[in-house]
């Protein structure tokens, strides 16, 4: 446990509460007997289908058409997605009903569409969609429309729980009502809503943060005399308290008690106190920190790394470990000469390992290679990014998807960044193998990573999976990109993807959907559109949109074309243009 004299500077309360919450055992609470009741067994000559199997296909069912009415909602006027969504053979339930508004349409479609639902024939909302709704207006800041649906729960009678509550709590001190906070708790606890750890851990947070210290030590008091223990967030918020307080003697000694106590520091905590420790250049307390992290191969984030090499160079102290840490990042800002691999690492240790798998790639004995890394995926070795992408590249150059793929799961769970170039080599290789759902799993790891395909190689890939019945799979793929890199090629390349898979309606959609959404449309996608609706024999359709590209050549044949067109048009539109220029 702490000693006197580490907590004599704490507030009061705080420091013999934080003593208890270590030295106390653990507390088992007392339960009911379980009575047990035999089961009863009906015999059947039926067959039953796996319950494994039910559950995977109605999670997917779900989440496709949680998505569908989550488009619906953001691409089209109110009038019109009402129709939409009457015209849906929908079970407007309480659970689809709160994962729809979870998806965070647009603020006022999301009202809209609550109050649209709650007209549904045997439908009625609950505590859990009008939470949700709740969320959404404290999110956006509009407090009082926050407080108006939660007026509105009161006056029908739904049932409010801690959860609503500790939301109403969190977004009224967002607001700067801090007062009007403490009032909330107050009145949860008088309703008889017992607070959880999770809701003591937040209303602590909302007090510490506006310098209401001795109010915040008496809830964590409070916390641990109903026998509620603290969880690593819980932690995490006394020692940010502490460490922002310049009481880093006191931080240290929570993060090393609560591993004691089995309570292990997680990778947001760590990055949270070393961002404090380096506004202050507390370099003692970041080797602290830094030590810890590599024993659990936990990694900054890029802006802390920032602020922490800059709190060593301010204070001249050797920032080995940090780099040591942080290897993915540490090239840099490395000063040394390159060497034949390119300076990749910064002490010898490092050295070896990573110029040994380099020599094995070097020399295509990619076996050797393969077993080095299961065995270092074993042992929690890490190798640098660039050794990662050229042993992606030359296992893809060789066609052994297994290699690449090996390599690309240790990067994941080393969580080593790897480079462009081993993405688009892991895209082409799942693309042979016809593994749709890893393209789609490799290109969420770009855009997360911030890389991206660009508009041509975007709108190829996507036209590539629809061209082999993977229409879903490039929907995924379009869903996945920013917004910005949504132009009329992947627009086009989504349609040319829905016809081919001969869903002439979705492919009608995208069209409608590019055009409210203001996207340039180009003449290759006239082109996809009228050929997708002759081959799904919509003569109709074909005959009217066929007009529509006439007018659109004449208004369009002087202007100039930007380049996310002539993308368009030269992967969709080629043959009619060389025939034109015939």
């Amino acid at each position: 446990m702490f000693s006197r004299q580490s907590l004599k500077n704490l507030p009061p309360f705080l420091g013999s509460v934080i003593t208890r919450s270590f030295s106390s055992e653990k507390i088992t609470k007392q339960r009911k007997p379980i009575k047990r009741i035999p089961l009863r067994i009906k015999k059947s000559h039926t067959p039953k289908p796996s319950i494994k199997k039910l559950n995977v296909e109605q999670k997917v069912y779900s989440s496709e058409r949680v998505r569908k009415i989550y488009t619906i909602l953001k691409y089209s006027t109110w009038d019109s997605a009402q129709e939409q969504l009457e015209k849906l053979s929908t079970k407007w339930d309480s659970y689809t009903v709160n994962q729809v508004l979870k998806t965070h349409p647009p603020m006022e479609k999301a009202w809209l569409f609550f109050n649209w639902a709650s007209g549904r024939k045997i439908f009625k909302h609950d505590q859990y969609t009008y939470t949700t709704m709740l969320d959404i207006f404290g999110e956006a800041g509009r407090i009082s429309s926050m407080m108006y649906v939660f007026e509105q729960m009161k006056e029908k009678g739904i049932k409010i729980d801690v959860v609503t509550y500790t939301s109403l709590i969190h977004w009224t001190s967002s607001d700067g009502n801090v007062d009007g906070a403490i009032d909330l708790w107050k009145e949860m606890k008088v309703k008889g809503c017992r607070p959880t750890v999770v809701s003591y851990t937040a209303f602590m947070k909302i007090l510490f943060d506006n310098g209401r210290v001795n109010e915040a030590a008496d809830v964590y008091k409070e916390m641990l005399e109903s026998g509620l223990s603290p969880n690593c967030y819980t932690y995490t918020v006394l020692m940010e308290y502490l460490a922002s307080s310049g009481k880093f003697n006191e931080a240290l000694e929570i993060f090393k008690k609560m591993q004691e106590a089995g309570v292990l520091p997680d990778k947001v905590t760590c990055n949270n106190l070393i961002e404090i420790c380096s506004r202050v250049g507390e370099i003692r307390a970041i080797m602290k920190i830094l030590e810890y992290m590599k024993e659990k191969f936990f990694v900054l984030r890029y802006p802390i790394y920032q602020k922490a090499f800059e709190a060593f160079e301010i204070a001249g102290e050797s920032d080995m470990l940090l780099r040591q840490v942080n290897r993915h990042f540490s090239a840099e800002y490395s000063n040394e000469a390159t060497n034949k691999y390119d300076s990749l690492f910064l002490d010898s240790e490092f050295e070896m390992e990573n110029d040994l798998v380099l020599y094995l790639t070097k020399k295509h004995n990619l076996v050797a290679v393969d077993s080095l890394l299961s065995d270092m995926i074993n042992k929690g070795v890490r190798l640098d990014s660039k050794v990662i992408t050229k042993i992606i590249e030359a296992n893809s150059a060789r066609h052994k998807p297994n290699g690449a793929l090996l390599a690309y799961e240790y990067s994941l769970k080393m969580g080593i960044n790897i480079e462009r170039i081993a993405y688009l080599a892991l895209i082409g290789l799942s693309i042979r193998v016809n593994s749709f759902h890893k393209v789609v799993e490799i290109v969420e790891k770009m855009v997360e990573q911030g890389l991206s395909l660009g508009t041509n190689l975007n709108s190829l890939l996507i036209h590539r999976l629809g061209c082999t019945r993977g229409a879903d799979a490039a929907a995924k793929v379009f869903d996945l990109l920013p917004d910005k890199e949504k132009s009329c090629a992947e627009y086009t390349a989504l349609m040319s993807a829905y016809f081919s898979s001969g869903d002439a309606q979705k492919g009608l959609e995208t069209f409608e959907i590019m055009k409210s959404e203001s996207v340039d449309i180009a003449l290759g996608t006239y082109c996809v559109l009228l050929a997708g609706l002759e081959k799904c024999s919509k003569a109709r359709d074909v005959e009217y949109y066929r007009k529509e590209k006439k007018r659109f050549q004449i208004e369009r044949c002087s202007q100039n074309l930007s380049i996310e067109e002539t993308v368009c048009n030269l992967l969709f539109a080629r043959d009619f243009i060389i025939d034109h220029h015939r």
